[in-house]
Formats: structure tokens, C-alpha cells, sequence
């Protein structure tokens, strides 16, 4: 197996907000200028979900250089309050996904 390095960091979620509804853009919109801001993220992207596979509705996705840039992120205080303050209220449910680059 290759050495462990590059992170990719990806959750899916559903809102309690109506798809595409003005407090959703403003939760995304919020949540890309908050986690995109901390120094460890690295190429953050906001996604629609559009597959009829599963029905989530939205996903985050970002890198981390390695295990200790994710780490960071992860005790940061703006992600610490994002999560407290907006994740837990606003998520009705996700999955979050963490892959290590492989090959």
C-alpha cells in the first residue's frame, strides 16, 4: 500500500432548509467562506448532488496535505464554532467520507 500522505475530506448532507432555498445558498455560501479560510484547506468546492442513487442533497469536498493539516482543520476554532453553530443545527443528516490518495 502506498505511504499515507494527501487527504481528501468529503461529506454529504441533507439540510432541514428546502433544497436550493435562500437559507441553504446562505449555508453553503457561509460554509465555503468559513472552512475555506483556515490554512490547511486545501481546493474546498461546494457540490449540488444530482445522482438518483442516494438522496442527499449537497457536499463539501476538500484536501489536506496530510494527517496533521487534517488535524488542524478539524480543531480549528472556525471549524469548532461552524460545527457548533451552524453543522448541528442546520445538517439533517450526512455522511463523511475520508479517503487517503491511493497509487
Amino acid at each position: 500500500m502506498a505511504e499515507q500522505s494527501r487527504i481528501i475530506h468529503s461529506v454529504i448532507f441533507t439540510l432541514k432548509h428546502p433544497r436550493e432555498s435562500a437559507e441553504a445558498q446562505q449555508f453553503l455560501t457561509d460554509g465555503r467562506r468559513i472552512l475555506s479560510s483556515i490554512p490547511s484547506v486545501e481546493q474546498f468546492v461546494v457540490n449540488l448532488q444530482v445522482s438518483p442513487k442516494n438522496d442527499y442533497d449537497y457536499g463539501f469536498s476538500m484536501a489536506f496535505a496530510d494527517q496533521e493539516a487534517y488535524d488542524a482543520y478539524n480543531n480549528h476554532p472556525l471549524h469548532v464554532a461552524f460545527v457548533a453553530e451552524r453543522w448541528e443545527t442546520e445538517v439533517e443528516r450526512f455522511l463523511e467520507i475520508d479517503y487517503v490518495q491511493w497509487g
